[in-house]
This record gives structure tokens, sequence and C-alpha cells, in this order.
């Protein structure tokens, strides 16, 4: 996702640093935006120059001394201590007039607000997998975002060519909130024996979702799509029909976490 959010604002014109503490994550975020961009420019939709002026806007860094600009989008993994602890880091690197934004899917906004210098100037910026295609950002405010940086935030959504949509923080936002009973009312057919799992998928699709639900949370990763269902569960009171799906958390136990680890509901070639 980090590597997804960087094409797509090297690709709107911001000069942008990819940051990882982990050298190889680096790399392979690196190789992953040449070959996205290589391959737009193979199917004809970005010229060469723009690819080339693309590539020329990233910079990479493994050091967080590097990490100073106008506005950071964090995409690490989903534990509050770990994301308030690099923002309070920042913090210290930056201007009072940075802007930090958070690509979570389902951590309180409010929550990670408070434990951050500047709460003013914080912000969700919740891009969907993968970046370089999907248009949808959520951009979600806190009761202390400030209005002018949300503006901020979406004027850089629409520059990066995305379709921004601003709402308050709440659990699972709009679109994770809306999308639970899709994936977990598909799960418990399943877990029912009432339908296997490509006849859900098929049928879906048939009825005009662009990917079925097993399909897309393969795509989006187990993981992190149990962890949302657990987040939105947990934060709505436990209601019944949110209950988190047993199948996947055993997906997720096994390490079958879906494209990425070439297995999840599916198998697919590791490229």
């Amino acid at each position: 996702m980090g590597s997804g959010i960087a094409q797509v604002a090297a690709m709107g014109g911001y000069s942008t640093l990819l940051y990882d503490v982990d050298a190889n994550m680096v790399e392979k975020g690196r190789v992953a935006i040449e070959k996205s961009l290589q391959t737009l420019r193979e199917k004809g939709r970005l010229t060469s120059d723009a690819q080339q002026a693309a590539t020329s806007r990233l910079r990479y860094s493994t050091a967080i001394a590097d990490c100073i600009a106008d506005l950071i989008i964090e995409a690490i993994v989903e534990r509050p201590e770990v994301k308030t602890g690099v923002f309070r880091q920042l913090a210290e690197l930056n201007s009072p007039d940075t802007i930090f934004a958070s690509n979570t899917s389902s951590l309180s906004l409010t929550e990670l607000a408070a434990a951050i210098p500047r709460p003013d100037r914080f912000v969700g910026m919740h891009f969907f997998n993968p970046a370089p295609l999907m248009k949808l950002v959520e951009v979600v405010t806190t009761a202390k975002t400030s209005p002018a940086v949300a503006q901020t935030v979406v004027a850089v959504a629409l520059q990066m060519g995305k379709t921004p949509v601003v709402c308050r923080d709440s659990p699972g936002f709009i679109v994770n909130h809306v999308a639970r009973p899709y994936y977990l009312e598909a799960l418990r057919l399943v877990e029912q024996g009432l339908a296997d799992i490509g006849t859900v998928d098929t049928l879906m699709e048939a009825a005009g979702f662009k990917m079925g639900p097993f399909r897309l949370m393969d795509l989006i990763g187990n993981d992190i799509n149990f962890t949302v269902s657990c987040s939105v569960y947990e934060a709505m009171g436990r209601p019944l029909r949110l209950r988190p799906s047993s199948l996947q958390e055993q997906k997720v136990k096994e390490g079958a976490l879906g494209r990425k680890t070439g297995k999840g509901y599916y198998r697919y070639e590791q490229s």
C-alpha cells in the first residue's frame, strides 16, 4: 500500500519520498513502483515522458531524518502504539505546518490524534488497494482536525487523480462499515455449507459486483480484512450481525493471507 500511495503521489506531480525502516521493503517498493509504471506505459495509460517524470520525483530512504515534508502519509502496521510512536518522531523533525495523515482502515483516528502532537494537523487519508487503480480516498476528520487541513488533503487527493470523500471518524469509516455484510454474509454461507466459495463469487460477479467477496478478501489480505471486522465489531458493541468469521480467523492463523502469500481462499502464482 505504501508503494502504491507513493506512486500516485509522484504521478500527481509531487516530490515524493518512500520511507521504511527495512531496506528490503524499500527496495521491494521501488521495484513495484517501477514495474507498475512500466505496465501503465505498455498499456498506453501513461506516456514515456510521464513515466520518466514520475520516476524522477521519487526518492527512497531508510533514514527517518529524511522524512521532512508538507504532507506525510503513514501506511504501516495496524497497531496504534506503533503509529503514534512514529508520528511523535516525525513531529519533532517537521514544521508545525506539516500535515500528518494515516492510511489506517480500522483504527480510531480520534484515539490516535489524542496521543500525538498537533492533532489539528492530523487526518485520515484512507486509500484502497491497489492504490494506483482504485479511485476512492476517504478523507477522515476528527473533532480536532482543522477544516483547512481537510480541504488541503482533499485538494491533494484530487491532484493525485483520486475521488475524495470526506467523512467523520467512526467505526470502519464509510466503506469498511458498509462492506462488512458483503464479506461476513458470504463467509457464513460457506461456513454453514449453503454454498462453496467459487459459487458465491461467481454469483456476486454475475449480479454486477466487479469482484466476488472471497477474491476481494484475497486481494485486500485476509489479515487486514479480519482485523477490520474485529475492530468494527468491538467498536459497535459486538452485534451478532457483525461477528467476525471463524473461517477467516483460521485463514489468518494458517498464514493464508491471499495474493501476498500465494494462497488464501484461492491459490496464486508468486511473481
